[in-house]
């Protein structure tokens, strides 16, 4: 295939996927139509269908998407911090905190779960992974107890995820990430030594 064949392949998808992310973060899945990101990006229908298969394939996309920026974003706090744990740390309040994200919230949160099912849960297997390696970095230094890192990794993940549910489905946001935030300190806690 020619440079400018996936050049125009890959401009395509991505037009496609920001033109559905912008309408599936201000109006919903439920509310939007394949027309309405398609005329946005200037392309067909046919698009879509050749490149996502239907509006749930392109759903899916965009949660890779954020998915992957959402990961990008908390192992920028783990290299930034000062030291392992601080880190870790933070990076677990980061995601709590994520969950008030106008576009995270309605996308990851509340379409995704869902449209997709099983299907957005299996996304989260990039973030269970960089979990699962910072933990082994915690335990090897003896920063934290030793225990079977994809079992925890498994258990940090799904309650930060459930938790973040909870926070997005709240009309109080803020008073639930602030209890969700104390929860948090207590647990992380008992992960030390």
């Amino acid at each position: 295939m020619s440079r400018a064949r996936t050049d125009m392949i890959e401009d395509t998808r991505a037009r496609l996927i920001a033109s559905a992310r912008q309408a599936f973060a201000t109006q919903g899945y439920a509310n939007t139509s394949m027309d309405d990101f398609t005329a946005r990006a200037g392309l067909t229908r046919g698009a879509l269908y050749h490149h996502f298969g239907d509006k749930k394939g392109l759903l899916a996309a965009v949660v890779v998407q954020l998915d992957s920026e959402m990961d990008a974003r908390l192992q920028h706090i783990t290299e930034q911090a000062e030291e392992p744990w601080s880190g870790f740390c933070e990076r677990c309040r980061a995601y709590l905190r994520m969950a008030q994200d106008p576009e995270i919230q309605r996308i990851v949160l509340q379409d995704a779960p869902a449209v997709l099912g099983d299907a957005a849960s299996a996304s989260q297997q990039q973030c269970v992974d960089s979990l699962r390696l910072l933990l082994d970095e915690l335990m090897n230094a003896s920063i934290i107890e030793q225990a079977p890192s994809q079992a925890l990794a498994r258990l940090i993940n799904g309650s930060l995820v459930d938790t973040a549910l909870w926070i997005a489905q709240s009309p109080q946001p803020d008073k639930r990430l602030e209890e969700a935030l104390q929860g948090l300190e207590l647990l992380l806690r008992g992960l030390k030594p």
